[in-house]
């Protein structure tokens, strides 16, 4: 099993700071779109990695009720920031995705963001998405994204993406093995300290796999989950060999053993 799931540390504190272009709203409005196109207008929904709890809070103010799971203490200790200023009655627990633990069922599962990406062996994706059917109340739905091989291979691979601004700069250093299909990225961050004016140095190192839709087809069939509809998540439009982040949308379909 890989550590990557834990890797945000110094990073889950400047997280929302380089991640404020990432379209959660819109991507809120097509996840509570989705919901209630399966009837599922109102109850207990699971966000699987939610990160600092940006799609957490959204979804509980769009009148869910929420739990948020990630394997980040780091990230999560920002969550629940959130939830204090938002008043949301949200439970955040930290857990590894591939063992998560619930009190009960769920109407439903979202996993966004590329958090699946994290996990490096097709056994570990197999495992989580068993978990996710335990937990789903009988046809609940999974509503989950990944990026794609394309992706990783021919779009953001081995390229260096570096930020500047007031708050601080960042560089993003991408590597991409053919043979495994894992991306390797090596952030280095530059915060301000608002007191000192000064910057401190951070550095991180992540894995991600890129994915295939077929091989995410498989991984829910042997989970015992049933594939419903997929789609390319910046188009809401059919899936393309060109399509970068996919979301898929699969249900639970009975419990096994």
């Amino acid at each position: 099993m890989n550590d990557q799931l834990g890797a945000y540390t110094e990073f889950a504190a400047v997280y929302d700071l380089f991640m404020e272009e990432v379209p959660y709203q819109a991507w809120k409005e097509r996840i509570v779109e989705l919901l209630k196109e399966h009837g599922i207008h109102d109850g207990l929904i699971l966000d699987l990695g939610c990160g600092t709890g940006t799609m957490t809070e959204l979804l509980g103010q769009a009148g869910y009720d929420m739990i948020g799971v990630d394997a980040s203490c780091d990230m999560l200790d920002v969550a629940m920031k959130k939830r204090e200023s938002s008043g949301l009655d949200i439970l955040y627990l930290c857990q590894d995705m591939r063992e998560f633990e619930l009190y009960g069922t769920v109407r439903a599962v979202i996993c966004i963001c590329d958090s699946l990406n994290y996990l490096l062996e097709t056994e570990d994706l197999i495992e989580t998405f068993r978990l996710v059917n335990n937990y789903l109340d009988p046809k609940g739905l999974f509503l989950f994204d990944f990026n794609t091989v394309h992706k990783y291979r021919d779009v953001i691979g081995d390229r260096t993406i570096a930020e500047n601004r007031e708050e601080g700069s960042f560089i993003w250093e991408n590597e991409y093995d053919e043979e495994s299909g894992i991306n390797e990225y090596a952030l280095t961050f530059f915060i301000k300290d608002q007191k000192s004016g000064l910057y401190a140095k951070t550095e991180e190192e992540h894995l991600q796999r890129g994915y295939e839709l077929e091989e995410m087809k498989e991984c829910l069939q042997e989970a015992g989950l049933l594939f419903m509809a997929a789609y390319d998540t910046d188009t809401n439009g059919a899936v393309t060999k060109d399509s970068e982040r996919i979301t898929v949308v699969a249900a639970e379909c009975g419990k096994k053993g």
